[in-house]
């Protein structure tokens, strides 16, 4: 998670995947300043990768990830006031670790993702897989004087 539109993290993000997943044959990203500098595309390029871009109102090509920010926003982050980065971080991290390892989806055949594309029950689903977890809600208190403006500017940062 990034709170600025920098490449530099968008790179080290895209070098540490391709070094624990392989190279992807095409990377697909929205036209984001960070996704079109020199230094971004130029390191695909550099590894072969052809480079795919949405024109703009292009939502269909990547739908399937829009819906899961929109999930991860209306069930998490517009629930909460972080009071930090380091916070949001902590908080969307345990969301990620829910939606795939515990959480259903209905699209997956009633299935976490991680059973679906990993042919593997989680430990927390191997002993009763009909077991719907508890979510533990990750709290952050809004400091005094903040608005709900200052609120919305954190995700606005974080997330859009």
């Amino acid at each position: 998670m990034s709170i600025t539109l920098d490449s530099v993290f968008c790179i080290d993000a895209v070098e540490e995947a391709i070094d624990r997943h392989g190279c992807p044959a095409i990377f697909n990203t929205d036209q984001g300043s960070q996704f079109t500098s020199a230094a971004f595309t130029g390191m695909l390029k550099d590894r072969g990768i052809r480079i795919s871009m949405d024109g703009r109102g292009c939502w269909r090509d990547n739908i399937f990830v829009e819906r899961l920010w929109r999930s991860l926003k209306y069930e998490e982050v517009y629930l909460h006031a972080y009071d930090s980065v380091s916070v949001a971080k902590e908080c969307i991290g345990r969301y990620f670790r829910l939606y795939n390892t515990r959480r259903p989806h209905s699209s997956l055949a009633d299935r976490t993702p991680d059973e679906s594309y990993f042919s593997q029950l989680p430990v927390e689903r191997q002993h009763d897989p009909l077991a719907y977890p508890v979510i533990q809600p990750c709290f952050a208190v809004q400091k005094s004087g903040a608005t709900s403006s200052d609120h919305r500017k954190l995700v606005t940062l974080a997330f859009d």
